[in-house]
């Protein structure tokens, strides 16, 4: 949520972030009612002033003997029109913040502007490209006698026809289980706490984050106790401190989390979808980070570093790509992704989002921290990396490790995680 005082001080400069957004109509909405919402304060406090003044007048009256009837009606229709007043206000204030809650971030100033399509910049690139002697196949139509792919199955489970919640067999469920244990591992390893996070979260969690209201039709919702099945492991780990006050000592936090994530929009049929692109029920491993706003772009880098470090120790090839103000999410000033080369589908796949969220969800989630001792409390700046996504990871692993014969071999740091198995 943005600082509705920074929104009356900057109208020009917030329209201008927005529109860079293709957000044209929530400033205006939030100057009208925040116009009515102070036209009906001051109202309202000349009532009460004038009401406290009658009422000194009434006490003189009635010490002196006089009568003071006529003057004690007119303030009780005084106290019904303040009473109206009130809830014009609360009804007000209602809508301003729902107005709020529907503006997104403001894009960070280096952030390139444009539709991602064609305003994306790749910022850099490791690894080198694989070259096969043979024709690669994407990783759905690799096979195995120790492991496989069974969305037939899966359909018969769910109901759900396509490929939106797969089952991996034998030792791709195993691949599964180890990229979850070497990233926590990595993760703790360079400064993360581990948390074990709840799958399942609250409507003030989720709008705390930023998926809701703008993202609600694409979340799975337990109607019978209004939770959310979460859609990626920054939720939980965000409001993890919401409604917290911490001490400038504490920062910056680090955690680290694996958590099963679920998305109802799983992008329509075709190439893009096809095998582990584009799910409905997904694994990851998340970092998310809580520091001062003085460093925050500081820790965006390095959050993308602890990232880059995965893709390397995995030997997969990628590169960092700085998203476009119409790229980075509703609630992100500015997002790095990270993408792996998958040489069977001949494209990138981003495995990782790195995002600086700065005030924008401690001020939804209520997060803030005392710059020292004693002072007033400030709201902290909130960073989250996927580290990392587990399917396109395994969809390029699988492609870019695949042999001749259809198998797959193990990067050397996941065979400790899978009993020494150097193949699948």
């Amino acid at each position: 949520m943005l600082d509705p005082r920074f929104i009356r001080a900057n109208p020009e400069l917030v329209r201008e972030g927005l529109a860079k957004k293709r957000e044209t109509t929530a400033l205006d909405e939030f100057l009208g009612l925040d116009e009515t919402r102070r036209r009906l304060l001051t109202e309202t406090e000349t009532l009460k002033a004038t009401l406290n003044a009658a009422s000194k007048e009434i006490g003189a009256l009635k010490k002196a003997g006089e009568d003071a009837s006529a003057r004690m009606a007119e303030m009780a229709e005084l106290r019904d029109r303040i009473k109206a007043l009130d809830v014009e206000v609360a009804d007000t204030d209602a809508q301003v913040e729902r107005v709020m809650l529907r503006m997104p971030n403001l894009p960070y100033e280096d952030v390139p502007v444009g539709p991602e399509e064609t305003h994306n910049v790749v910022i850099r690139s490791d690894g080198v490209l694989p070259e096969f002697d043979f024709e690669p196949k994407p990783h759905y139509e690799l096979s195995g006698p120790t492991f496989g792919f069974e969305f037939e199955r899966a359909t018969k489970v769910t109901g759900v026809g396509g490929v939106g919640f797969p089952f991996l067999r034998g030792n791709l469920s195993r691949l599964s289980r180890a990229l979850m244990n070497f990233c926590l591992d990595i993760n703790v390893s360079r400064g993360y706490e581990e948390l074990w996070a709840p799958a399942l979260a609250s409507r003030a969690s989720v709008t705390g984050t930023g998926q809701i209201p703008k993202l609600e039709d694409d979340m799975y919702h337990v109607t019978l106790d209004d939770l959310f099945l979460i859609p990626t492991g920054e939720v939980p780990l965000t409001n993890y401190h919401r409604d917290e006050i911490l001490e400038a000592d504490q920062l910056p936090i680090r955690l680290t989390g694996y958590t099963p994530c679920f998305r109802r929009e799983a992008g329509a049929a075709g190439r893009d979808t096809a095998g582990l692109q584009r799910v409905h029920q997904f694994d990851k491993v998340e970092m998310v980070k809580f520091v001062h706003p003085d460093v925050s772009y500081q820790e965006l880098e390095t959050l993308t570093e602890d990232a880059e470090f995965l893709l390397q120790r995995l030997e997969l090839p990628y590169r960092v790509v700085a998203l476009s103000t119409e790229g980075v999410s509703f609630a992100s000033a500015k997002t790095y992704d990270l993408e792996v080369f998958a040489p069977g589908l001949n494209r990138w796949l981003e495995v990782s989002s790195c995002s600086n969220f700065e005030a924008f969800q401690a001020r939804r989630a209520g997060i803030r921290f005392r710059p020292e001792r004693g002072a007033k409390p400030e709201f902290v700046h909130t960073l989250n990396g996927s580290g990392i996504a587990f399917p396109r990871v395994i969809a390029a692993l699988m492609e870019i490790h695949q042999q001749a014969d259809g198998s797959v071999l193990v990067p050397e740091v996941l065979r400790p995680y899978m009993g020494g198995l150097s193949a699948l």
